[in-house]
């Protein structure tokens, strides 16, 4: 007599969990990677340089295409190292999403903006979600790395997975695990950045942890998605707030007539209890700006009012304004209005050696100018061309514009190919938003 076997759930759980960490351990596992830019792009070559098959998604056919002529439109990444990772066939790209139905992993790398009301912008991550839903299948491992508010994964994600009927962490695999790229970071980069891991369940935890093993140095598991999800935001509210607080010391210096930069310069020598932040124009990047407002946007739909997040974003939105203030003292000097004169900006770059410009504050400075009739040109090697928020302009080399003559510069992003050395000797007043002119002693520059 036939002996039937009834498997429960959490025996057939076991055994594609166990199919799945052997895929992976003998990197007989196909990953993919939704979302090709600062995030997805580095992540995907990591997997296909340790010898996992890899296709990388984005619905931008420019990116796609890029990348299968093994092109890198991201400073961190090679052409090199694409080019590498096509030709072996370890790295494919494309827009066809139905192929997500051969992939064994899915990491998400999409953007996740604010909308302009403070509100968390998910539509991104839905997308993604809903094509991952239409070709779901048991056995898979879904990872979301795009930085959201806590509880996303349990309250929109999860509940789309399991729409079509089956169950993560019994027929499927859910986690987050915090993107942490440090664009134009030449010492911290994919690999030896830690990484933080936290799936619906334990098993979802294991088979995460055992993917990122595969490409990076250290993995730091968690107990669910919700803590991964605030350790994100904590790193980058740290970081904001901290910032807010030099930030306001440098408003409250510029009444006292004390140089900011030589106090924290001289506070940092304390060994112990202290570690520096320092002002500038205003936040910028795809992080730290918005980060924090997701933190508390969730904690007022729980009845948490987070003053002190609030705050910090509230000082640190209003740097751009207080350049122009600077700016308008700088010409005053002169008996200029800023009506009328030329101010040019050197970087509109969000920070140093990269041609990121989202939520940089040299747009913020540069808007409020043309707002009161300064005449608005700018230098940055990493950007030709600015078109943002209305703002149109081409680049100007810096020579061309300091000889050409201009009635101020604005340092706003303090990118290493500029000659500091000149822009103090030729512009006639300069506002230094950096300290890149530090140890440069001379009566024409203002500082932040």
């Amino acid at each position: 007599m036939a002996v039937v076997v009834r498997w429960n759930s959490s025996v057939m759980t076991n055994v594609m969990s166990k199919a799945l960490i052997e895929k992976i351990r003998t990197r007989q596992a196909c990953v993919s990677v939704i979302g090709l830019g600062y995030v997805g792009l580095p992540l995907a070559v990591e997997f296909a340089k340790a010898g996992l098959k890899t296709i990388a998604f984005d619905i931008d056919g420019e990116k796609v295409e890029k990348v299968r002529q093994g092109k890198s439109y991201i400073g961190d990444v090679s052409d090199g190292e694409v080019q590498t990772v096509t030709t072996t066939g370890y790295l494919t790209a494309t827009n066809d999403f139905s192929r997500l139905a051969d992939v064994d992993t899915i990491d998400i790398c999409v953007p996740t903006p604010l909308r302009k009301t403070g509100d968390p912008d998910l539509s991104y991550v839905v997308s993604a979600v809903d094509e991952i839903a239409k070709h779901l299948h048991a056995g898979q491992l879904v990872v979301l790395e795009s930085t959201t508010y806590p509880g996303t994964v349990e309250e929109v994600v999860r509940p789309k997975l399991e729409a079509g009927g089956l169950k993560a962490g019994e027929n499927f695999y859910l986690a987050f695990s915090p993107e942490r790229v440090d664009p134009g970071n030449v010492d911290w980069n994919t690999r030896n950045i830690p990484k933080v891991v936290g799936g619906v369940d334990e098993t979802s935890t294991k088979v995460a942890t055992l993917l990122y093993e595969q490409i990076v140095d250290s993995v730091v598991p968690v107990s669910s998605t919700t803590v991964a999800e605030t350790v994100k935001l904590l790193e980058n509210t740290f970081r904001a707030v901290n910032i807010g607080l030099a930030n306001e010391l440098a408003l409250m210096c510029a009444h006292l007539d004390v140089d900011v930069w030589e106090v924290i310069e001289a506070a940092k020598s304390k060994p112990f209890g202290f570690m520096p932040f320092y002002p500038g124009p205003g936040l910028g990047g795809h992080c730290i700006p918005i980060d924090p407002f997701y933190l508390s946007w969730k904690a007022r739909q729980k009845g948490f009012e987070s003053r002190f997040i609030e705050l910090a974003g509230h000082v640190n939105s209003g740097m751009p304004r207080h350049v122009v203030e600077r700016v308008a003292a700088a010409l005053n000097s002169r008996t200029l209005p800023i009506g009328g004169s030329r101010v040019h900006l050197f970087g509109v770059a969000y920070k140093p050696n990269v041609s990121d410009v989202r939520e940089s504050p040299a747009i913020d400075i540069a808007l409020l100018l043309k707002e009161r009739g300064a005449l608005v040109s700018y230098s940055d090697p990493f950007v030709p061309r600015l078109a943002d928020s209305g703002l149109v302009l081409d680049a100007i080399d810096p020579d061309k514009a300091l000889s050409n003559g201009i009635d101020c510069a604005v340092i706003a992003t303090d990118h290493s190919g500029f000659d500091y050395e000149s822009i103090a000797r030729q512009a006639p007043v300069v506002v230094d938003t950096r300290n890149a002119l530090k140890g440069i002693k001379r009566d024409n520059i203002f500082k932040l």
